[in-house]
C-alpha cells in the first residue's frame, strides 16, 4: 500500500514538473512558506475553496432557473420605476457653495495677469502655481500649438503600450540630465505621480517612516502600499531620529530580519510652505540604511540657482535621493509629473507604477511645453534670481502683520499665512471650548454663512488662553482645529479674498479635505509668488494684502 502511494506521489510529482510554468510555481510556494508558513496555508485553502466554488456553481450547474425569482413584465415595470440612482458625490455643504460661487471666473489664458469677467479688469495672480512665470509665455504656447497639430490632442494609450512618443523620451532625458540622474519617467497626472511611485516600492512587511505634515498625494501612496508606517512630527529631525532609533532598537530586540526602508518627505512642504534641511535627513539616511523618497512638486522649479530644487540649494548630488519626485504641473506648468533616479529605480517603475501601467501618456503638447520650460530653466537662470528678490519683498511686508503668522521658509514661494492663535475666532460657545473637562460637549457647528458681516461679530479668543505652555498646549492645539473655530477662521480667510479680489488681487485659502487627511491642518491663504511680476507690482499686491489682513483682523484686537 505504500509503495503505490510512493509511486503515485513520484508520478504526480513528474507530471507536474513537466508542466510550464511549474518551476516559478515551486520557487513562489518554497518563499512564502519560508518567510510565513501560514500564508501558505492560507492561499491553498482558498484554491480548493475557488474550485469547489466554480464546480458547484448554481449558475452552471442549474439551467431551469429554480434558484432565480420570476418577476412577470408589470412588475419589472414597477422596479424599474421605483429605482433611484444615487447621487455620484455628496451634496455641497453651505460653505462649499459659496466658496464655489465665490471662485473669480478668467477671461483667456491665465497667467501672471489675467483679466476677471466679473470686472473686465486686469488682476494680479497670487493664487495660481506659478513660480518661475512659465504660465501664458508665447514662446511655449506656439510649441504646444505645432505639437497640437503634428501629434494630435491625446497620447491613446498608455506608455508600455503604444502610448509612448519621442516627446516623452526627449522629456525623460531632458529631466534627468537637468538633475543629475541616470534616468527619469514621466507620469501623466502630477497627483498620481507620488501616490503610485510609493507602492511601485513600499510593500507589505516593509518600513515606512514618513513626516506628519505630508500632503494628501503621499498619504493616500502609503495607505495603498500596506507597509509599517512610523510617523515622526512634521519637520522635527530629532523626532525623526528618536523613530529610526526605536525602529531598530525593536529590530535588534525581535532579531528579526533586515526588511527595506524606507524615509518619505517633501522638499517644501505643501501644508505650509516649510522647507526641510535636506543634508540632515541623507545623514539620518546614511546611518540607519534607509532609501529616501523626497517628494519636490513644490520645489522643483521654485528654488535653487537654477531651480533644480533641494538638491541645488544645499549642494547635495541628486544621486544621494534615491527616488526624486517632481510636478511637471507646478514647477513647468505644464502637466503630470516625474520620478528621477537611477536606472534600476526607473525601470522598476515601468513594470509596477500602477499609474504609469494603467493610465494614458502625458499629451505631446504638454511634453513638449515641459522640455521647452527647462530650456528656458537653462538659458535664463536669473528667473530665480528675480523670484527671491520678489519672495524677500513680500515677507519684508507680511511679515510686519501683527495679526498674522507665517510658517513658511523665508525662501519658498509658496507662502501660508495664518491667523495667530491671539486673534483666532471661536463661535459663541468659546468659553465651553476653552474648558478642557466641557470642550467634548460643544455641538455640531452651524453651516458657515457667507457674507462677510457675520464674520467681524466673533468673540476673539484671548491671548492668555491661547498661549502655549507645559500643561495646556494639546488642549490649545485641539482648539484651534475645533470644527467650530475651523469654520470661522474660513469665515473670515473667505472675507480676506473677496476683499483683495475687489482691489483686483487675487489670493486662495489652502484647501483641506477635512475628515480625510492625517493630520488636520489649520486653515490659511496660499499666496504664490510668481517671477512673472516686478518687485513693485509684488510690493503693491501683497500691500493690498497687508492692508485688507489689517483691515478684516484689526476689528478683533
Amino acid at each position: 500500500m505504500f509503495s503505490f502511494l510512493a509511486q503515485a506521489l513520484t508520478t504526480l510529482e513528474t507530471t507536474f514538473y513537466k508542466l510550464p510554468g511549474s518551476a516559478v510555481i515551486q520557487r513562489y510556494v518554497k518563499s512564502s512558506h519560508q518567510n510565513d508558513p501560514g500564508r501558505t496555508i492560507l492561499e491553498l485553502i482558498l484554491v480548493v475553496f475557488a474550485i469547489r466554488t466554480l464546480l458547484q456553481s448554481r449558475t452552471r450547474a442549474d439551467r431551469t432557473g429554480s434558484h432565480f425569482i420570476q418577476f412577470n413584465k408589470k412588475e419589472i415595470d414597477e422596479l424599474v420605476d421605483e429605482w433611484a440612482p444615487e447621487p455620484l458625490g455628496a451634496p455641497l455643504t453651505p460653505s462649499e457653495q459659496y466658496d464655489l460661487h465665490a471662485l473669480p471666473i478668467v477671461a483667456g489664458q491665465n497667467g501672471v495677469k489675467p483679466k476677471l469677467v466679473s470686472t473686465g479688469k486686469t488682476a494680479v495672480n497670487l493664487a495660481s502655481l506659478n513660480f518661475a512665470g512659465l504660465a501664458g509665455n508665447e514662446y511655449i504656447k506656439e510649441r504646444a500649438v505645432e505639437t497640437l497639430r503634428k501629434y494630435g490632442l491625446g497620447s491613446c494609450g498608455p506608455p508600455g503600450f503604444y502610448g509612448t512618443l519621442d516627446v516623452h523620451m526627449d522629456l525623460e532625458r531632458d529631466i534627468a540630465d537637468f538633475l543629475g540622474t541616470e534616468a527619469s519617467i514621466l507620469y501623466s497626472q502630477g497627483f498620481s505621480t507620488v501616490s503610485s511611485v510609493i507602492p511601485a516600492f513600499c510593500k507589505r512587511g516593509d518600513i515606512i517612516v514618513a513626516d506628519r505634515g505630508v500632503n494628501f498625494a503621499i498619504q493616500k501612496g502609503i495607505q495603498i502600499s500596506r507597509s509599517t508606517v512610523r510617523w515622526y512630527d512634521h519637520n522635527d529631525l530629532e523626532s525623526l531620529e528618536a523613530v529610526l532609533q526605536s525602529i531598530e532598537k525593536d529590530r535588534k530586540k525581535r532579531r528579526g530580519p533586515l526588511t527595506r526602508r524606507f524615509i518619505i518627505t517633501e522638499g517644501i512642504f505643501e501644508r505650509d510652505g516649510a522647507m526641510i534641511d535636506l543634508p540632515k535627513i541623507i545623514e539620518l539616511k546614511y546611518k540607519y540604511k534607509y532609501r529616501l523618497l523626497l517628494d519636490e512638486s513644490y520645489s522643483f522649479g521654485a528654488v535653487g540657482r537654477t531651480g533644480r530644487g533641494l538638491t541645488e540649494i544645499y549642494n547635495v548630488p541628486a544621486s544621494k535621493v534615491d527616488m526624486l519626485i517632481g510636478s511637471c504641473a507646478i514647477g513647468l506648468c505644464a502637466g503630470g509629473g516625474f520620478c528621477a533616479g537611477s536606472n534600476i529605480v526607473v525601470d522598476h517603475q515601468r513594470i509596477n507604477g500602477p499609474s504609469f501601467v494603467f493610465s494614458a501618456a502625458m499629451p505631446a503638447l504638454l511634453a513638449v511645453s515641459a522640455s521647452e520650460g527647462i530650456n528656458i530653466f537653462r538659458s535664463t537662470p536669473s528667473i530665480f534670481e528675480t523670484l527671491q528678490e520678489n519672495v524677500r519683498a513680500a515677507r519684508a511686508i507680511l511679515d510686519k502683520v501683527e495679526y498674522i503668522t507665517i510658517p513658511s521658509h523665508p525662501a519658498s514661494p509658496l507662502i501660508h499665512i495664518q491667523i495667530k492663535p491671539a486673534y483666532s475666532p471661536a463661535a459663541s460657545t468659546s468659553n465651553a471650548l476653552s474648558s478642557p473637562s466641557s470642550s467634548s460637549s460643544v455641538g455640531t457647528p452651524a453651516p458657515l454663512s457667507p457674507p462677510p458681516s457675520t464674520a467681524g461679530s466673533l468673540h476673539p479668543v484671548s491671548a492668555a488662553m491661547l498661549t502655549p505652555t507645559k500643561h495646556t498646549r494639546d488642549h490649545h492645539e485641539k482648539l484651534l482645529l475645533h470644527p467650530e473655530v475651523i469654520e470661522a477662521e474660513e469665515r473670515l480667510l473667505q472675507e480676506i479674498v473677496d476683499e483683495c479680489l475687489g482691489q483686483n488681487v487675487m489670493v486662495t485659502k489652502a484647501k483641506r479635505l477635512r475628515g480625510q487627511e492625517n493630520v488636520e491642518a489649520r486653515p490659511g491663504l496660499k499666496l504664490a509668488i510668481s517671477a512673472g511680476l516686478t518687485r513693485k507690482e509684488i510690493e503693491k499686491a501683497v500691500g493690498v494684502v497687508k492692508a485688507v489682513c489689517v483691515k478684516v483682523l484689526g476689528r478683533r484686537k
